[in-house]
């Protein structure tokens, strides 16, 4: 290019002049040399904020492309697309690494101002009031630093960890917002939704670490710590999103959303599989074998002291405050899983117990109708077999009945704080429903309430996991059948639980050790569902086993064995909770073939050992 043309092209043309100076495609034939480049480019924390070249650089390559060589095009096409889609990815790689590292130490700061860690501050300050001189320090001890303390500095020059992150951070999220899009061979780039993929996978792996489940100790982090961890990242995500370029939002949501569902995008597990299977294998087996009881006076399953073994907290994990924490991380999406996998055991237990029908249905059948003759029941009671174990399998439906209670409840709670302009048209609805109802309509009402944690008289899905047992060929008039025989066994399997020790009613607790107080709302809920699937009246089969169950705890007491009236007025109790449990029976219906005395009486004397004792 002579001097002349050059004036011309400064004067005519100077944006094609630019072009044809600054054009960088001889790199790529030279491309390890470029890649080299770009590796030593992310070393240097200065220049992280110029790596965006690269990818540019990346469109330039269409200029060695030349109609007569067209050949050439694919080959220079794939390269071109090829090395800018890696460096965008090791940018965002880069990128959602060091804000996923800011976000671990804003947790850590956030996890210093829970609840937990506030004992010994306490007990710091009640010794320096109780004691003149202040203990010392024992050696060996490190003196724990308060929160906040990492904000106080002798000297500026002082570079913390926080510090490095924030500033490789702030060159990060220059050179990802350097341009909005451009274009290589003809497709169209955007590197914030680079950016935007990787931290939704970081966050996916993130907060089901955050989790911290072993599946060799059973251990994993109560559901309010998980959340404020949770909490914490995305807090610190959001505050981003007007430096990084990605859409904030709709990564949190994302990953969130993804967590609800058994598996993620990437077919890994996800909170909800890791709390279900945790609940279930841990807290409910040890419920079930009678190491953990659920104390309605306290909201929550507590653990029971064993000697030479040291158990996890139960009501660290059961409260109030945990089951709203474990409903707003699994939302309504997994909520539903882990009513779904409760209602499997629930079904299971429903099958073997309808074995034992089976096995005893002539015996159960001349109970139902002589269980006013005491001569007769005399011989026939003997005849049955199975009855512990029948008891011992309602008990089991009743617990995990009762801690799904619980965890709608806290769904419940969570959903009226955040959406209440739905929950009062919800909970409006079901007061609609009447006994006149029809049948499909009402269980359509119960399940839209029941997914917002709304407790229903029927519950829905406990009716449509009985429903899907329905395979096997025996007609519906022997499972109705089968189903009325169950709730006479039970009636008259009650008296049997007074030889049990730990059968005796704690005021302190509410409850009895070996959580049969469980029973009630398993009688009551498994009937309710099993005749509303054979389409029958539910109160009548109700009223049917408060009396059949009343005479045999009133033949009870004409008992002269001491050990089988040990816990008698325990036991008499359960009536009442019966009564209490369902909507369908009233205390008048109890009174008609119970005497209320006799539950004062059982009362006060369930009193009295307790305060002996």
């Amino acid at each position: 290019m002579n001097l002349i043309v050059f004036h011309s092209r400064m004067l005519d043309s100077v944006e094609k002049l630019l072009v044809e100076t600054s054009d960088l495609s001889t790199f790529c034939f030279h491309l390890r040399i470029f890649e080299k480049m770009f590796a030593m480019t992310l070393e240097e924390s200065a220049m992280l904020r110029y790596a965006i070249a690269f990818p540019l650089i990346c469109a330039h390559f269409v200029h060695c492309t030349h109609e007569m060589c067209p050949e050439e095009y694919p080959h220079l096409k794939n390269h071109g697309l090829h090395h800018c889609n890696s460096f965008l990815e090791e940018l965002a790689k880069q990128t959602s690494n060091c804000v996923l590292e800011i976000c671990a130490e804003q947790r850590n700061l956030s996890e210093q101002l829970l609840p937990k860690h506030c004992a010994t501050t306490i007990s710091k300050a009640k010794n320096k009031k109780t004691r003149k001189q202040r203990q010392t320090p024992r050696k060996g001890e490190p003196e724990r630093d308060k929160p906040g303390a990492e904000s106080h500095r002798k000297n500026r020059s002082i570079v913390t960890n926080m510090d490095k992150l924030h500033l490789n951070l702030t060159e990060l999220a220059l050179t990802m917002n350097h341009v909005y899009s451009f274009s290589v061979f003809e497709h169209t780039i955007f590197p914030s939704e680079y950016l935007s993929s990787h931290l939704e996978a970081r966050l996916n792996r993130a907060i089901v670490w955050l989790a911290g489940y072993n599946a060799t100790t059973q251990e994993i982090v109560r559901p309010s710590e998980l959340l404020a961890g949770v909490k914490a990242y995305i807090g610190f995500i959001q505050s981003l999103a007007q430096f990084l370029g990605a859409d904030a939002s709709r990564v949190i949501r994302n990953a969130l959303l993804q967590q609800t569902q058994p598996l993620d995008s990437c077919g890994e597990q996800t909170i909800t599989t890791l709390y279900t299977n945790w609940y279930l294998e841990s807290l409910l087996r040890q419920a079930s074998s009678g190491t953990i009881i659920l104390s309605p006076a306290m909201q929550a399953f507590v653990s029971l002291p064993r000697e030479g073994e040291q158990n996890f907290s139960a009501e660290e994990f059961s409260d109030i405050s945990e089951m709203r924490a474990l409903a707003e991380l699994l939302g309504p999406y997994g909520m539903k899983f882990l009513s779904e996998n409760l209602m499997w055991h629930v079904t299971s237990q429903i099958v073997e117990l309808k074995k034992l029908v089976v096995e005893n249905m002539d015996i159960l059948v001349q109970i139902r109708s002589n269980f006013s003759k005491p001569d007769l029941m005399a011989s026939l009671l003997p005849q049955l077999t199975g009855a512990e174990n029948v008891l011992k399998r309602m008990t089991i439906i009743g617990v995990i009945l009762s801690f799904r209670a619980m965890a709608q409840e806290g769904l419940r709670e969570v959903f009226s704080s955040h959406c209440p302009f739905l929950m009062g048209p919800i909970e409006c609805l079901k007061e609609f429903v009447t006994p006149d109802t029809d049948i499909k309509v009402t269980l359509s009402i119960f399940e839209l309430a029941s997914a917002a944690g709304v407790g229903c008289d029927i519950d829905p899905a406990l009716v449509a996991a009985i429903a899907n047992l329905k395979a096997d060929t025996s007609s519906p008039e022997e499972e109705y059948k089968v189903a009325c025989l169950l709730l006479i066994f039970l009636a008259v399997s009650l008296p049997l639980l007074a030889t049990d020790p730990s059968s005796f009613y704690s005021i302190e607790k509410d409850g009895y050790n070996n959580n049969i107080h469980c029973l009630t709302k398993a009688i009551i809920q498994v009937s309710a569902a099993l005749f509303t699937l054979y389409n029958k009246n539910i109160e009548t089969h109700l009223k049917e086993f408060l009396v059949v169950a009343s005479v045999s705890l009133l033949q009870l007491g004409q008992e002269t064995d001491k050990l089988k009236t040990r816990n008698r007025e325990s036991i008499s109790l359960l009536m009442r909770l019966v009564v209490e449990e369902s909507s369908f029976l009233t205390l008048d219906m109890l009174e008609s073939c119970f005497p209320y005395v006799l539950l004062r009486n059982a009362y006060r004397e369930v009193s009295r050992a307790f305060h002996l004792n």
